[in-house]
């Protein structure tokens, strides 16, 4: 069976240019196209979908940057972009980086410097895709592992007091009815909740290694966080350890984190803190602007966690499966851990076991343009959380 050849877009609008690359790439084996202009580049890299793109930036219509833009907004992001540009201009450079051009080729060039950048960058292509494909097995390795478990335990609830609503008869007290579909309904809202988390990990994690996406994700924007953390801790702490909740809450202008992701993250530290620790026992809850960012801690004295534990928060471990009963220890941080760095912040736990746990998620303060909208939350990059 052969091997596919690399596809790759040449868009250039000096047509001796654009014919000359295409020839070179065609005699090394490289399946190439070409597009006269940037629009048609464009439309051309959706249907013909490139592992790499050269693409000039002086163009009429839709210059290089605007090519790149247009396509880091598609759907399929998973190719290599080479800028050609006959300037030199460090500002023009650094502009294509941060849009995730990959390499620059200053005209005039030789076909062996074309030839060698091209090579280079296939190469880093392939390693990405390799690293991302190891990430999925990854995921589906530890989903094949914990979850039917984490299915079964909320299903026989399901089914086991559905069945005996199913089978009672007519003089059944209503109040046990009452009971038994409140169990039902925590149960099902568990389910939901499970599933919810497994696509945010599953995400986060593929996310990992396409800059285009973690960039897009980037522009999330929570304006008061405060008021997100006050009403996430209230709200885990409402059954039955209100009494428990310690706040200790400063605001700030803004954060850059998506709303929902805000929430999800505190939500979830804040579940594992009650679920672990004592009823009677403190949960005490910080946040305050720090440095230039916002630190958020979330402290408990339950059973605390081992270093080995620590350390492999990021692969989704369940803790203790056979000694605790309580379900989903490693899922919540790992969904906290990967979107606090996927947003460029910094997440830590110090922790001892049996003497319990503190969490430090530090995330980067945002300023906010005059053109930004206060009540509009912004997640371009397409991960779940509700």
């Amino acid at each position: 069976m052969n091997e596919r050849k690399p596809k790759i877009l040449v868009i250039e609008d000096v047509q001796s240019l654009r014919k000359d690359i295409i020839e070179m790439l065609g005699f090394e084996g490289y399946d190439a196209e070409g597009a006269e202009n940037g629009l048609v580049g464009v439309e051309k890299a959706s249907s013909f979908q490139p592992d790499l793109i050269i693409c000039d930036i002086m163009m009429p219509g839709l210059d290089g940057h605007g090519v790149l833009e247009a396509l880091r907004r598609q759907e399929w992001t998973d190719f290599a972009f080479i800028f050609l540009t006959a300037r030199t201009d460090r500002e023009d450079m650094r502009h294509g980086m941060e849009q995730g051009a990959e390499d620059y080729l200053t005209k005039p060039f030789t076909a062996s410097e074309l030839l060698a950048a091209v090579r280079v960058q296939l190469e880093k292509l392939e390693k990405r895709r390799a690293e991302k494909q190891e990430s999925v097995n990854t995921i589906t390795r530890n989903i094949i592992f914990s979850l039917p478990h984490e299915l079964r335990t909320p299903l026989n609830v399901i089914m086991g007091y559905s069945d005996l609503l199913m089978t009672a008869d007519d003089t059944f007290p209503m109040e046990r009815v009452a009971e038994f579909a409140q169990h039902i309904n925590l149960s099902a809202m568990r389910l939901y909740r499970l599933f919810e988390n497994f696509l945010i990990y599953a995400q986060t994690i593929l996310i990992t290694s396409d800059q285009a996406q973690i960039n897009a994700l980037r522009t999330g924007i929570t304006y008061s966080p405060q008021r997100i953390i006050e009403r996430a801790a209230r709200t885990k702490a409402a059954h039955e350890r209100l009494s428990d909740l310690q706040l200790d809450l400063t605001d700030i202008e803004a954060v850059s984190i998506a709303e929902d992701h805000l929430r999800r993250m505190v939500e979830e530290l804040i579940d594992n803190a009650f679920k672990f620790s004592n009823p009677g026992t403190p949960v005490t809850v910080t946040a305050h602007p720090h440095d230039h960012g916002y630190q958020i801690k979330i402290e408990d004295r339950g059973r605390g966690m081992t270093p080995a534990q620590i350390a492999s928060i990021g692969a989704y471990m369940q803790f203790d499966r056979i000694i605790y009963e309580q379900q989903g220890a490693g899922l919540g941080l790992a969904i906290a851990k990967r979107l606090t760095e996927l947003y460029g912040g910094n997440f830590s736990i110090e922790s001892e076991a049996g003497s319990g746990t503190r969490v430090i998620l530090t995330l980067p303060s945002h300023t906010p343009d005059s053109a930004d909208n206060p009540l509009e939350e912004k997640n371009s990059a397409g991960i779940i959380a509700h």
